[in-house]
């Protein structure tokens, strides 16, 4: 377990037409927890922009997978990781880097289905994070789905919405 290139690939999304795969690469590895408890998703939502994600973010240098999402989940909702059950799966996004020096921009995001403890603590969110307004919420998968669909189309709406849309179907259908 924890060891990336054995998760399963479930989903590869372009965010634009002409991206080049193959070309000049800047790559960034996220882990992110799958959290359910009594039917709901413990996630964070959004007040500015009016989504659902999964809790979770980067990995640090050579930070393992369990120290990154342990450490992403307490410092986005204030709940402690007590156990990880088991890999979920990856979705790997492609989009245009802002370094002009790369030709692609490539995120792998690593799903964990895991516990926390009941007990949640103070939120330690960056910046970005505050002026979102994230806050956590255990919420009903269709509800957090239908209100992710709702937003897609918005010119504003965060790129992360299709792939969290993903990952609460194949969810779904696993309930």
């Amino acid at each position: 377990m924890y060891w990336r290139n054995q998760m399963d690939l479930l989903k590869e999304i372009l965010h634009k037409e002409k991206i080049n795969k193959l070309g000049k690469t800047i790559s960034r590895d996220a882990v992110r927890g799958i959290i359910l408890k009594d039917k709901q998703l413990l996630m964070i939502y959004s007040k500015k922009n009016g989504d659902y994600k999964f809790p979770g973010g980067g990995v640090d240098g050579n930070e393992s997978h369990l120290d990154t999402l342990k450490r992403e989940v307490l410092e986005e909702s204030g709940a402690t990781v007590s156990k990880v059950v088991k890999e979920f799966g990856k979705v790997i996004e492609y989009d245009q880097p802002l370094e002009d020096e790369y030709d692609v921009f490539k995120m792998t995001s690593f799903y964990y289905i895991c516990k926390v403890n009941s007990e949640f603590t103070n939120q330690n969110l960056d910046l970005y994070e505050k002026e979102l307004g994230f806050e956590p919420i255990w919420v009903d998968i269709d509800k957090a789905l239908n209100r992710n669909i709702s937003i897609i189309n918005n010119s504003d709406s965060p790129r992360w919405v299709i792939r969290e849309n993903f990952i609460l179907k194949e969810i779904k259908q696993l309930l």
